[in-house]
């Protein structure tokens, strides 16, 4: 529970994020990124508390394995974002950038 709970629930995130970033943009992206950052985190507090309280898992070992991995799928959802939120970018967006 401590590694599929929270990566299915970024993964979620995720699809719906890429959906964002390519039919809507990157500003609704970013605003979706705040908000997602709510949800996961109301998230995160339940599968603390299912874990914990109500199926009883030692909290030494199952809070860890539930932080980083939700950690490590934030840090793997950010670079995907990241990538298709460049490919969005307007040509005469990106010629104003200095390389």
């Amino acid at each position: 529970m401590g590694v599929i709970a929270p990566s299915l629930l970024n993964l979620m995130h995720l699809v719906l994020n890429i959906y964002i970033v390519v039919a809507r943009g990157n500003l609704l992206s970013l605003g979706f990124t705040g908000i997602s950052f709510i949800t996961k985190t109301m998230g995160m507090i339940f599968f603390t508390w299912l874990g914990v309280s109500v199926m009883e898992l030692d909290f030494r070992i199952y809070v860890p394995i539930l932080t980083f991995f939700w950690f490590f799928s934030h840090i793997c959802e950010a670079f995907v974002i990241n990538h298709y939120m460049q490919e969005n970018v307007p040509k005469w967006v990106q010629d104003l950038q200095i390389k």
